[in-house]
């Protein structure tokens, strides 16, 4: 018990590592131009790039390669987003020759994590390529798994150091003056400060290179301090300094108090002013990751900084109780207490927060048990359950303790027993082999050999009447085995929820999902050809409409409308109308405006599709003043 606090920082953060193969980041790519494996006739102007969400891209954040190896691209990023589309584009080279290019291209997510990917495309006609591009993707490698586990263990420790000194200044002030509690929350606040640190200087090669060497480059740092991600972690460290002067004050003047009623003010100070760097400390998580981005981050940060309080409280709490009940066995009943109804009210905060943060990032039920997030969020959830089973199990010990009857009589002549054991066996212990006269007289002077003997016989009385005095009560004995198995479960708890601070939210994955479908199955690089045969009724009232809608994607398209006889001659007709509906967003029915350029010849200069997806093409057809007929088909648009 006295490695506890330092063994569940290090089991935290190799869960961590395990979980960390199940993150990905928060931003995907969802469709370029050309697609990726396109031929195109000519080289294309532009190269560009569309995201899911708001990415950020250094000036080499797109290169386009040439087959040889060489840039194509004039390196100049531009930024093309409009409204809630985000695109980005370079420019190529005039006189590219024929063959297969590479686009790679690498950016960071607007909740810090990075992503990087490359696709080809070839003008002309495929060929052999040169380029080698680097198997390991941004955030991966060495780099990627330190700063996996900095953020398990900045995590963990965040939640020791606030969940500790709650459980003193709120439940057990006593336990300001306690040398394992003092030193669990210390233990908290290193690992907090020192994995601070190293996500600061490891986040340029993280998020670029990935040379651990760039980590004690200037320049790098200089860079990563510019970002959001960068201000965030230095402010997270100027807090951890004032986090040091908190508990330089909880632990001495705060500790050394007189009585209960003394320094009341001391105690008001360090309440108010722990809880204003507590949340600080967990605002600087909201204002840079999940909490920040995606539907209503307004409300989603100061509820995430709820629910990052009530996790420290909770579980920051239950590991300063397990420690106290281990090694301070005279832990006060009313202290547990305390901490029973503390957890009571994190868990409520936790339980409504989390209901919503749920909704937030998973957004559907098949997103639930469909996605990586969906399915860690089921495992959290039924870890949780697990936590509440064991601590309704400690709820019955707590009752227990409060019990008049053996907690008066029975828990003081138990203390008072094995007190009077251990002085028998101090006694004992001192008196020397056969001598059968009392203790040995000042044996220390003498013989140093002996006195290191009697040294560590009155150290073992010391331990025996402390486990006496500790078994002595089977309600404490019980509360500390289902506290211990709450502190296990709490270790493996804390290393799912900060894995699924870096998993693609579910409501996103599914978004980027149907994106890629679409785009695998559209045909973004030459024009839709649609042709519907018709029917009116009438004489004559058979034939062919022929749409052909260029460049076929997304956004701006010209739509040109052939209707042709059985003959197949152009054949003119009373009235023409077209539409576009895309069924699943409820958009449209879109009305198409055609000019008619020649019998049976119509054309559309602006038939905007403001999404991809799968969108229903109408078609109605007048050949005379009461026969007409409206046929449909669906086409997929990149």
């Amino acid at each position: 018990m006295r490695r506890l606090p330092a063994l569940l920082l290090l089991v935290a953060g190799l869960l961590g590592t395990a979980l960390s193969g199940t993150a990905s980041a928060h931003s995907a790519l969802t469709g370029s131009d050309p697609a990726d494996g396109a031929v195109v006739a000519t080289a294309p102007q532009r190269v560009t790039l569309t995201f899911s969400e708001q990415v950020a891209l250094g000036d080499d954040g797109i290169r386009v390669l040439e087959p040889s190896g060489k840039r194509a691209d004039s390196g100049e990023l531009r930024d093309l987003c409009s409204g809630p589309v985000v695109r980005y584009g370079v420019d190529l080279r005039d006189g590219l020759p024929d063959g297969t290019y590479t686009v790679a291209w690498q950016a960071v997510s607007a909740d810090s994590h990075p992503i990087s990917g490359a696709f080809t495309f070839s003008i002309g006609e495929p060929s052999a390529t040169e380029v080698v591009l680097p198997r390991q993707e941004a955030g991966g490698g060495l780099v990627g798994q330190l700063y996996d586990i900095g953020r398990y263990v900045s995590y963990a420790g965040f939640t020791v150091l606030a969940g500790g000194s709650a459980f003193v200044l709120v439940c057990w002030p006593r336990g300001a003056s306690v040398r394992p509690v003092r030193r669990l929350v210390a233990y908290g606040w290193v690992a907090f400060t020192a994995a601070t640190l190293a996500l600061l200087m490891l986040r340029g090669p993280y998020t670029g290179s990935g040379r651990l060497g760039d980590a004690f480059d200037p320049g790098v740092l200089q860079g990563v301090l510019d970002t959001r991600t960068g201000a965030a972690l230095t402010s997270r460290l100027l807090l951890a300094g004032v986090a040091a002067l908190f508990v330089a004050a909880l632990f001495g003047p705060y500790a050394r108090r007189e009585g209960p009623g003394d320094r009341r003010d001391l105690v008001y100070g360090l309440a108010a002013g722990g809880t204003v760097v507590a949340a600080g400390i967990a605002g600087t998580w909201a204002l840079s990751e999940h909490a920040s981005t995606g539907v209503q981050p307004a409300l989603a940060m100061p509820l995430d900084v709820l629910h990052l309080l009530a996790v420290a409280a909770w579980l920051g709490g239950l590991a300063a109780l397990a420690v106290a009940l281990y090694r301070e066995p005279s832990i006060e009943r009313a202290a547990v207490g305390r901490f029973s109804r503390l957890a009571f009210g994190a868990v409520a905060v936790l339980a409504a927060t989390g209901l919503y943060q749920s909704w937030r990032q998973v957004g559907s039920w098949s997103a639930l048990t469909g996605t990586a997030y969906g399915r860690l969020l089921l495992l959290k959830l039924g870890l949780v359950a697990v936590l509440l089973g064991v601590g309704w199990v400690s709820r019955g010990w707590t009752r227990r303790l409060a019990e008049p009857a053996r907690g008066a009589s029975h828990g003081a002549d138990d203390e008072s027993r094995a007190e009077e054991t251990g002085a028998e066996e101090t006694g004992a212990a001192e008196s020397g082999p056969g001598t059968g006269a009392g203790p040995v007289p000042d044996a220390g002077v003498a013989d140093p050999v002996r006195a290191a003997q009697l040294a560590r016989q009155r150290a073992a009385v010391a331990t025996a009447r402390r486990r006496r005095v500790r078994d002595a009560d089977p309600a404490r004995a019980g509360l500390r085995r289902s506290v211990l198995a709450e502190t296990a479960v709490v270790v493996v708890l804390l290393a799912v929820t900060t894995a699924l601070t870096t998993t693609e939210p579910g409501r996103t994955q599914e978004q980027v999902d149907r994106a890629q479908a679409v785009g695998a199955t559209a045909v973004p690089d030459r024009p839709v050809d649609v042709t519907l045969p018709f029917d009116t009724g009438g004489p004559d009232g058979t034939g062919t409409v022929r749409l052909t809608l260029d460049p076929g994607r997304s956004g701006a398209n010209a739509l040109r409308v052939d209707v042709d006889g059985t003959d197949g001659r152009a054949r003119d007709v009373a009235e023409l109308k077209v539409s576009f509906t895309l069924d699943e967003r409820e958009i449209g029915p879109l009305a198409i405006a055609l000019d008619k350029d020649a019998p049976g010849r119509w054309t559309a200069r602006s038939a905007r599709l403001p999404l991809p997806g799968d969108w229903r093409i109408r078609v109605t057809v007048r050949t005379s003043d009461i026969d007409q007929t409206t046929i449909d088909k669906n086409v997929k648009i990149g």
